[in-house]
């Protein structure tokens, strides 16, 4: 009888130092380094080359344009015909293309926002390529729901780190030389991780060849895995679930400047990641025995719980306590969302899937800035705080509704495979 380690720390140790998961899953971090920096390090370039904010604000806008346009595509590429060229080809343009637009353009040059597109095309696609080998790699359930909790924490890890990397490397050079070597950098991670080596059976192509003609899950259409209506139920939870934190993103600085000075809004920013980083460590400690269709939305519900938390603040204290607080369901949200990718969507669309999943949370989250920027005068921070609540709170009904929707497919049954899923 096999022993399952006690307590998160051990469980991710042994599967992060298993020998058919190092590999990958050390290159997927390294090659994930610009993902969340990226946007914040062009705006620090354009204005660095002397451009005003609205120049450096459609430089980023376009890259985000272009990931959006290209990474579904790119992902399906990956599903059809493996990872290796799509990775190494990503690996090369990438970083070559970020280069051009630091070293060769300026502000007001035709070149510089088509660079930025053609960057946010050829993003190297490790999140979802990961985070659909983990769906394919032979481990047991528990094991996969561990690897769903990593990514989780790895992306807030991510997201408090990637800026702070950025600021050491600027202190030592320019805001282009930090931008240059962070994407060569990433374009390293994604090269290395196209030639990791991993079970057999366990990649996108693989599946592929096996499956019957008809029988892939919306492959002839541009929406892909979103044919699948669990799939797109997920998708719009996800996408409602990221509105209020665009809408917070606005009105955490505004209700600091309200109340004090700009200069502690990173700390209270802070505070946001860290209480995810906890909760998911803390609360992750020990595998849930509710199914994840009926867990997730009992988490998405007290995420918003949480988001309704800052409209007791009345100081930066209070707000930085209420957004610790009430973060600790955030990643735990995030790994349930993934696990029920990999248990919803087609086995040869699996890397397209979590691309969606990514994308659905992007398009989200830009749509909360958009709004809070909108309400902001009107309402104040108060009232875009209210507003996060109340589309947290419409986000976790539509969980609730679409649950027996997804656990019908979550629990159906699949014939066994190479990955032993």
């Amino acid at each position: 009888m096999e022993v399952k380690p006690n307590g998160l720390a051990r469980r991710l140790a042994a599967l992060l130092t298993r020998r058919q998961v190092a590999g990958p899953a050390w290159w997927s971090v390294v090659s994930r380094l610009p993902v969340y920096l990226m946007s914040l390090a062009m705006v620090l370039v354009v204005r660095e080359q002397g451009g005003s904010y609205a120049q450096a604000g459609l430089v980023s806008a376009l890259y985000t344009v272009g990931m959006a346009l290209g990474s579904p595509l790119i992902a399906r590429r990956i599903d059809r015909r493996g990872r290796r060229t799509v990775l190494v080809l990503t690996g090369v343009i990438y970083p070559a293309a970020l280069a051009a637009l630091v070293w060769t353009t300026e502000p007001g040059d035709w070149a510089q926002p088509a660079l930025a597109v053609l960057a946010g095309i050829a993003l190297p696609p490790a999140n979802a390529c990961m985070r659909s080998l983990w769906a394919r790699l032979p481990l047991r359930d528990d094991e996969r729901e561990t690897a769903y909790l990593w990514e989780a924490l790895l992306t807030e890890v991510l997201v408090i780190g990637a800026p702070l990397m950025l600021a050491a490397l600027m202190l030592t050079g320019s805001a282009g030389t930090a931008l240059t070597a962070v994407s060569v950098i990433g374009g390293v991670g994604a090269i290395g991780l196209a030639f990791t080596r991993v079970p057999e059976g366990t990649e996108g192509a693989a599946r592929a060849a096996g499956k019957e003609p008809g029988k892939e899950t919306g492959r002839g259409s541009f929406l892909g895995p979103l044919r699948s209506s669990p799939m797109l139920a997920l998708t719009a939870v996800m996408a409602l679930s990221s509105v209020p934190v665009g809408l917070m993103t606005l009105a955490i600085p505004a209700f600091v400047d309200d109340h004090g000075s700009q200069g502690s809004t990173g700390l209270v920013y802070a505070c946001w990641g860290i209480g995810s980083a906890l909760g998911a460590v803390w609360l992750g400690r020990s595998q849930s025995e509710v199914a994840v269709h009926l867990r997730f939305p009992r988490l998405v519900l007290a995420f918003a719980v949480g988001t309704g938390l800052p409209l007791l603040a009345t100081d930066q204290l209070t707000l930085a306590l209420a957004l610790a607080v009430g973060s600790v369901p955030i990643a735990l949200v995030s790994a349930g969302e993934m696990t029920l990718v990999s248990l919803l969507a087609d086995g040869s669309s699996l890397t397209e899937a979590f691309t969606w999943a990514s994308l659905a949370t992007v398009v989200g989250d830009a749509l909360g800035q958009q709004a809070g920027g909108l309400l902001m005068e009107p309402a104040g921070p108060r009232g875009v705080f209210a507003a996060a609540f109340g589309m947290s709170l419409l986000a976790a009904c539509v969980a609730f509704a679409c649950r027996g929707l997804m656990g019908r497919a979550a629990t159906a049954p699949e014939p066994a495979d190479a990955s032993g899923r």
